[in-house]
């Protein structure tokens, strides 16, 4: 039986680009990621996370330390940048109102031993992007994680790189560093 590969976009929304915590450096890196989308395999899965936070977000533990109002449900901010939502159209997609998704982990629990690869690209590297691989290489340790530096903006250069060093550390294989 032929092992699966996953290619995962992390939080590629329009908060995180354009809106209230916006990201120059994100926006750099969706010509990148639309361009690595177009030219997958076509047997690599595709996945997309989004950011996802309620009107009280406020009051939330994530509210209290970053109190900026973002990604809100069914807002145009929520929303997948429009480069890529076609992409995130044909995706399996997991809403998340934390960093990491639980539900992503449990996802690719059901696939141990069946993996050939799973490779991350998005934003923050330094936030979303590195809990998610870290949770899905605790429950795949013996999977190939990969990280594509290049196709990932951090809140800065400095927090981006020290992200990749930590995930590097954890064994997760860091491309185009």
């Amino acid at each position: 039986m032929d092992k699966e590969k996953f290619f995962i976009v992390i939080d590629m929304q329009n908060d995180f680009l354009t809106g209230a915590l916006k990201n120059d450096d994100g926006v750099q890196v969706i010509g990148y990621i639309k361009e690595r989308l177009e030219h997958l395999d076509g047997d690599t899965k595709v996945i997309f996370t989004r950011d996802t936070h309620q009107e009280d977000y406020m009051t939330t533990e994530e509210g209290q330390n970053l109190p900026v109002p973002h990604c809100i449900e069914n807002t145009e901010g929520w929303e997948i940048t429009e480069e890529l939502a076609e992409y995130a159209a044909e995706a399996k997609i997991f809403n998340k109102n934390t960093f990491g998704s639980k539900e992503l982990a449990k996802y690719f629990e059901a696939y141990e031993g069946e993996i050939e690869s799973v490779e991350l690209v998005g934003v923050c590297t330094d936030i979303c992007v590195i809990s998610n691989a870290l949770l899905i290489k605790s429950v795949l340790p013996n999977a190939k994680i990969y990280v594509d530096a290049k196709g990932c903006a951090g809140v800065t250069p400095e927090s981006h790189n020290t992200a990749l060093a930590a995930m590097k550390a954890c064994h997760i294989h860091v491309l185009n560093a």
